[in-house]
């Protein structure tokens, strides 16, 4: 028998799951209130996301007249809610599973729920309000008048911190980013080599910019973000920032953010890409750079493509980690505490 089902130990966390469908119908209640359409998607897909570093889980389909098919469980269900935003549902918004292979933590799990959704005609302030207004909607079902996690505190209802990834890094890390950061898909990675190791991080040969990138901003910046009050860090280099749109004012940057609360990545949001042709040259990339580094290759999602070439909106969208949410709301230690129950494996 898991631990958790041992007498005494469950009630306890039959408590944070208590509070975990108090947030689920307080999520609701606000995307209803603004009139939002509830909508889902197969978990099941052809191509299951094409981020260079996240791992599907696949599955053959036997089907009666065109034989075998391998389709994927998908990693966020993005790709199907865009079909939909194309379509012509002007705010849509999904509470769906999503599975990803070799991730497990007290921050992940294989099967998890992600609360997307997207706006119409919006820009990433539309979506970060919907952010704030969420989160505060959450506390106020859990009964949480702060966030907590692993001593950390974070108030919901402060004002909310807004920070550019470039003064993050000015910051706590004393790098100057837009000095480093080039132009195009894959910076040359020698002068962010160089600053990182300057503040003795430590740097491979065969690094490349993202690589050093993230060692930076796991090392120096992300533990500092989310503290006493939650934080938008917004303005990501776009060769980080697979399927948002570039900023106007520094083709370097993407129109992308993402909360933090306690240190922890809560949700990602940005202004979509709706150029067709862009979307497929991004997809041929991030399949090479897949291909080269786990020698794995997914198939694109063609009628994902077709669906962009009638024309996508201009629309911003945001995925958050429901589990996350309820987790921090709760002040649970790990994310199983606030799953009914846990994937098999599991050391809780």
């Amino acid at each position: 028998m898991p631990a958790w089902w041992e007498p005494g130990r469950f009630e306890e966390k039959r408590q944070r799951l208590e509070a975990r469908g108090r947030v689920l119908r307080a999520v609701r209640g606000y995307f209803e209130n603004q009139a939002f359409l509830e909508v889902e998607t197969p978990a099941l897909q052809v191509s299951p996301g094409m981020e260079p570093h996240l791992k599907a889980l696949g599955t053959t389909l036997h089907e009666p007249f065109s034989g075998e098919s391998v389709l994927y469980l998908h990693t966020s269900p993005e790709i199907a809610m865009k079909k939909l935003a194309a379509a012509g549902i002007p705010r849509l918004f999904q509470l769906a599973h999503a599975f990803r292979d070799g991730e497990r933590s007290d921050l992940h799990h294989p099967e998890f729920t992600m609360l997307e959704w997207y706006r119409i005609g919006a820009g990433t302030d539309g979506v970060v309000e919907d952010c704030i207004a969420i989160v505060c909607e959450a506390a106020k079902a859990a009964d949480a008048k702060l966030f907590q996690r692993h001593g950390a505190a974070s108030d919901p209802f402060a004002e909310w911190e807004r920070l550019s990834v470039t003064q993050a890094f000015a910051r706590d890390a004393g790098i100057d980013l837009l000095s480093v950061l080039e132009r195009g898909d894959d910076p040359d990675p020698a002068p962010i080599k160089a600053e990182a190791r300057r503040i003795g991080i430590k740097c491979e040969d065969r690094d490349r910019f993202e690589d050093v990138f993230f060692r930076i901003l796991l090392a120096r910046i992300e533990p500092n973000l989310g503290r006493d009050r939650p934080t938008v860090l917004y303005d990501y280099p776009l060769c980080l920032s697979a399927l948002a749109k570039a900023k106007a004012s520094d083709p370097r940057l993407a129109d992308r953010f993402e909360i933090y609360v306690c240190g922890v990545e809560l949700a990602n949001g940005c202004v979509e890409l709706t150029d067709a042709a862009e979307h497929r040259r991004r997809f041929a990339r991030d399949a090479a750079i897949k291909q080269r580094l786990y020698g794995i290759q997914y198939p694109k999602d063609e009628d994902f493509l077709a669906a962009l070439d009638r024309g996508l909106p201009d629309c911003a969208g945001v995925a958050l980690g429901f589990d996350r949410l309820v987790m921090l709301a709760t002040g649970a230690y790990s994310i199983e505490d606030v799953l009914w129950v846990p994937v098999a494996g599991s050391k809780i």
